[in-house]
């Protein structure tokens, strides 16, 4: 019984750090989709700079990146307001971080929202792949898009796998604490037995 305390305990001191890791990626998922214009103007910097292997081994990547520093320059610069989509892109990355306050308190009785975040990114590859192309996104920069469903599944997945003996253990109490009482001895009927109330009467 110990031994399986112990196990019980390493398991979900694993799982604590793999969701502690996942949420962190999605706070700074969330808190870069802010400063857009200056995260895009240092990044053409970079692979503009003297050197920049982007500059000389991908130049449709270059050409690509001051396309997206350009565009979202000038439509800030004329039409600020439409930022305010990407604020809400923002604030939807910390909402779903702080939806995982549960599952790193109990990871068990919570595990439908580890599920619920796995088909999330799950989701991430047929959006990147229907609306990519409709909003005229190069196809390496849609692999680079679903490369974040395709690598946040991944510590998802591995506590998925942990937490199954733990939650299928847990599923099995709650069944058994469901199941309905036998009959009581001093309530039992049928052929030959009466209620002990009953045996008083006439």
């Amino acid at each position: 019984m110990n031994d399986a305390t112990d196990n019980d305990r390493t398991t979900l001191r694993r799982v604590r750090r793999l969701l502690r890791l996942f949420v962190v990626c999605l706070v700074l998922s969330g808190l870069t989709a802010f400063p857009l214009e200056s995260e895009t103007r240092w990044l053409a910097d970079l692979a503009a700079g003297p050197g920049a292997p982007v500059t000389e081994h991908f130049p449709a990547l270059l050409e690509w990146i001051l396309r997206i520093r350009d565009g979202i320059a000038e439509t800030n610069d004329r039409y600020p307001f439409l930022a305010y989509g990407t604020d809400w892109l923002a604030f939807a990355h910390l909402v779903i971080a702080a939806a995982f306050a549960g599952p790193l308190k109990d990871p068990v009785r919570n595990v439908w929202v580890i599920r619920w975040a796995v088909l999330a990114c799950g989701g991430i590859v047929p959006l990147a792949l229907i609306c990519g192309p409709l909003r005229g996104i190069p196809l390496y920069w849609r692999f680079i898009d679903m490369s974040f469903g395709v690598v946040g599944v991944v510590p998802l997945l591995i506590v998925l796998r942990a937490l199954r003996p733990l939650v299928e253990r847990a599923e099995l109490a709650a069944r058994v604490a469901r199941l309905p009482e036998g009959p009581r001895p001093t309530e039992a009927t049928g052929p030959g037995h009466r209620t002990a109330a009953a045996a008083g009467r006439p």
